[in-house]
């Protein structure tokens, strides 16, 4: 299994807190930055991690910013991505089981490191349950088209 991970400013320090977590349970995470707490464009990060999933270079992706609306927004104008923004562990496992996210979204100054890696295992968890949720994703790719 492999992650893509990215944060602005806002979220640096979630993100390097969160990239070691996620390793240190020998998964692979490709960080694709900020390197750094200056102050930086949120959808930059959000086209990076959101283009990685979508061309299936990695299973999921982790976006990080402020308040995890901005990366919401900018991940899900990218075809394919279904990035959902996060604040407790039963809205990620939700997420997956029933919208088959693929982008979790955490506010980085809002929750802090171990409600970050308990949202985490959520995600990572729970898988994509199908059946009357199948056709409600099918309704979202057509408006994707």
């Amino acid at each position: 299994m492999k992650f893509a991970i990215g944060s602005d400013h806002a979220g640096f320090e979630l993100k390097e807190h969160l990239k070691k977590y996620i390793a240190s349970k020998n998964i692979d995470v490709i960080d694709v930055g900020t390197d750094r707490p200056e102050s930086v464009d949120y959808p930059d990060f959000a086209a990076k991690v959101g283009k990685l999933v979508s061309e299936n270079e990695v299973d999921f992706g982790i976006l990080i910013c402020g308040t995890g609306i901005g990366m919401s927004i900018a991940a899900n104008k990218i075809k394919g991505i279904r990035a959902a923004l996060c604040l407790m562990p039963e809205m990620a496992s939700l997420a997956r089981k029933h919208n088959n996210a693929n982008v979790l979204v955490l506010p980085g100054r809002l929750i802090g490191f171990e409600l970050a890696t308990w949202i985490f295992d959520a995600f990572l968890n729970s898988s994509f349950e199908g059946g009357r949720h199948e056709r409600r994703i099918n309704k979202i790719k057509e408006l994707e088209e």
